[in-house]
């Protein structure tokens, strides 16, 4: 009953950032910005990255695809914005831990917060690549700059 529910609530955080992305705003002047989509199913995203004068990161995020992708991509611009450019790796890396299953600690699970309700993707592998996707793009900022 207790993981029907988490199942649940997990469905709800995904759905609700699929209806209602956060930090969709374009940035006129973007530090960064890429564009990446995927040829199999279709699903696209945009992320634009603006830096402050403390290297803190401003983000959009925007796209169109499945509910997955777009959730996602949301998911991912909440947990990035306002924080350090300098730990933006951290959170790919962590997401990619997720997504494939290996050992987080209790503290990885906090810092990916609701994130984590992405977990049920790695169910699906054909569905793993629409949940990468913004995370493929932020981490080809990262490769780039």
């Amino acid at each position: 009953m207790v993981n029907d529910e988490l199942n649940e609530m997990y469905e709800e955080i995904v759905m609700d950032h699929y209806h209602n992305p956060r930090n969709t705003d374009l940035i006129s002047q973007p530090d960064f910005e890429v564009e990446k989509n995927n040829p199999f199913c279709g699903d696209e995203i945009k992320i634009q990255i603006s830096l402050d004068e403390n290297k803190n990161v401003s983000v959009s995020v925007t796209g169109r695809g499945c509910a997955i992708s777009q959730a996602s991509g949301s998911l991912m611009a909440e947990q990035i914005h306002l924080t350090p450019y300098s730990e933006l790796q951290e959170n790919v890396n962590l997401f990619r831990k997720l997504i494939k299953s290996e050992e987080l600690s209790e503290e990885d699970l906090d810092k990916l917060g609701d994130i984590s309700s992405l977990s049920g993707v790695k169910k699906f592998p054909v569905r793993i690549k629409c949940a990468m996707l913004s995370w493929v793009a932020l981490e080809e900022i990262l490769r780039k700059n």
